[in-house]
């Protein structure tokens, strides 16, 4: 939207009244990436827009089913207060299903000006921060695949032919819709397609510097839930949603410029494999950190299963040039183009957080001047003793990031203890259940 931003927040909301709008959207990413918000008449925006809108404070510390995890600290320890939500004025994108009505992404904060330090979207701004006094700027994109489902069955709404097929890439017209949708909301689309699961799909979209990537990932996210939700579909980006078809993936893609020059930091053209030392160690720090990594990229049980065959996910921490089988795959295009693209996020997965970790674990790279190992040369999905093998549950993982100093302080003592506080909690749920598995298998024999 065409809505300046001005030091007046007056002059801001008269320019929305002036568009016709009726209601905005103040929306922030929770801990796992969901879409919480209020919904505002537009009458009412300027004075919300100054001194932030009341939200409950210990959002932050609900888990997946929003049950209060009491062990975040966010809860009965601060008298269940409220905190507020600020609105970022750069974020206001349409959102073109619904009639007159515009969002912005918000942060959370215990008062205005206090920020709330475990949120996701100022986790990662400290991080970028550090890349900034680095000299770097980060320039991303996240790529999400996705499953379209039937919304009462849960079953796929197609099988046969899959990748790249061109029936099954617009098999509905609910696709050609969310394209359209997509593209008025801000997201600049270059690619759809269908991926090899059984109505699954993947939609690309342009990459972005900085906080713009991950605000674009979220909003990616939770348009396509909710224009397919209002469709009758349901869109599903759990890791492993069935047992016999390929899971749904995150790939983060990155590379670091020059703040003076604007320049690919990871381009040297007389290197063999045209990557500069700055690249090489950033590589370096994401296979360092890969384990402790893992929880803010796999952050649920089901995400495990998703490196199990069939799978292009390898459970080690490798690299390699062009390589599908490494955890980082390095797109060496000997141009401005060159970049890595980190495999080992699932789609589940915070866009705000799994960037965060990315960059934090290969800025450490970079402080530590780390020298890369060798590559994985395709060897990524087979047993492999020569690299280190990634966390296979989750309870590995928040053991790994809660053992790796280096990512704590990166990315805030705060963060990591209330998500691994959450994270514990739902596994705890999660070994109470007694599965329809369980219970075909051993009710009878037994």
């Amino acid at each position: 939207m065409s809505i300046p931003v001005t030091d007046s927040v007056a002059e801001w909301t008269q320019a929305l009244k002036s568009q016709n709008l009726k209601y905005l959207r103040f929306e922030f990413p929770d801990l796992h990436g969901v879409s919480r918000s209020k919904l505002i008449p537009i009458n009412h925006v300027e004075s919300y827009t100054r001194k932030g809108l009341n939200l409950y404070g210990g959002t932050l510390g609900l888990d997946t089913a929003s049950l209060l995890v009491s062990e975040s600290g966010l809860h009965q320890q601060l008298n269940f207060r409220d905190g507020v939500i600020t609105p970022d004025l750069e974020t206001l994108t349409p959102i073109p299903w619904l009639e007159n009505t515009a969002k912005v992404i918000c942060d959370p904060e215990w008062s205005f000006g206090v920020p709330i330090r475990s949120a996701p979207r100022y986790v990662l701004k400290m991080v970028l921060q550090e890349a900034a006094d680095l000299g770097f700027d980060v320039l991303m994109g996240h790529e999400f695949e996705f499953y379209l489902l039937d919304k009462e069955t849960r079953a796929p709404l197609f099988d046969g032919v899959h990748v790249f097929n061109t029936t099954r890439n617009q098999y509905l017209p609910i696709i050609d819709q969310l394209l359209s949708y997509l593209e008025e909301s801000g997201i600049d689309v270059i690619t759809h397609n269908s991926e090899y699961g059984p109505s699954q799909m993947e939609i690309n979209y342009a990459p972005a510097i900085g906080m713009k990537a991950a605000d674009r990932a979220f909003t990616f996210k939770n348009a396509v839930k909710e224009v397919c939700h209002r469709a009758g579909y349901l869109a599903t980006f759990m890791a492993k949603p069935f047992t016999e078809n390929l899971g749904c993936g995150c790939h983060v893609h990155i590379c670091l410029l020059n703040r003076e020059t604007g320049q690919n930091a990871f381009l040297d053209l007389n290197d063999k494999d045209g990557l500069s030392v700055t690249a090489k160690a950033f590589i370096q720090g994401i296979l360092d950190h890969g384990p402790a990594m893992m929880p803010l990229m796999s952050p649920t049980p089901n995400c495990y299963r998703r490196y199990l065959p069939p799978s292009f996910v390898s459970s080690y921490s490798g690299w390699g040039i062009e390589d599908r089988s490494a955890m980082v795959r390095v797109k060496a295009t000997y141009d401005e183009c060159t970049h890595i693209e980190m495999r080992a996020a699932s789609s589940i997965s915070n866009p705000y957080l799994s960037a965060a970790a990315t960059i934090a674990a290969g800025l450490l790279g970079i402080k530590q001047k780390r020298e890369l190992q060798p590559p994985i040369q395709g060897q990524g999905l087979q047993e492999n003793l020569n690299h280190q093998k990634l966390p296979q549950t989750l309870e590995e993982a928040l053991d790994a990031i809660t053992a790796d100093a280096d990512m704590q302080e990166m990315l805030g003592d705060e963060l990591v203890r209330i998500f691994c506080a959450v994270k514990r909690s739902e596994l705890a749920r999660f070994y109470r259940h007694v599965t329809d598995w369980e219970k075909n298998e051993y009710m009878e024999i037994y």
